[in-house]
């Protein structure tokens, strides 16, 4: 699975990692729906962390298709909640 993360790039990640990435995903938006800026910021943090150490980062000039768009690190919580599907940010 390919994860891009914006303002930074591409990471290739086994398709094994979608549960956990639920599980982030589930912590980033009850944090979100209770407008908890702390617990928001250190689930983003986390998610973010997983994906950059448990996938391959790809080269800049090498762009695919990403199955999944996260929020940068600098992402507010306002922005967050622009880009949240009715799934979250991680669909499934």
């Amino acid at each position: 699975m390919i994860v891009r993360i914006l303002g930074e790039g591409q990471y290739e990640l086994p398709d094994a990692r979608l549960e956990l990435l639920n599980e982030h995903d589930a912590a980033v938006t009850k944090a979100l729906h209770a407008e908890d800026e702390n617990a928001f910021r250190a689930a983003l943090t986390a998610m973010l962390a997983d994906v950059r150490s448990s996938g391959a980062r790809l080269p800049d000039e090498e762009l695919l298709p990403s199955d999944l768009v996260l929020p940068g690190d600098t992402a507010t919580i306002d922005e967050v909640a622009l880009m949240l599907g009715d799934d979250g940010l991680v669909p499934g």
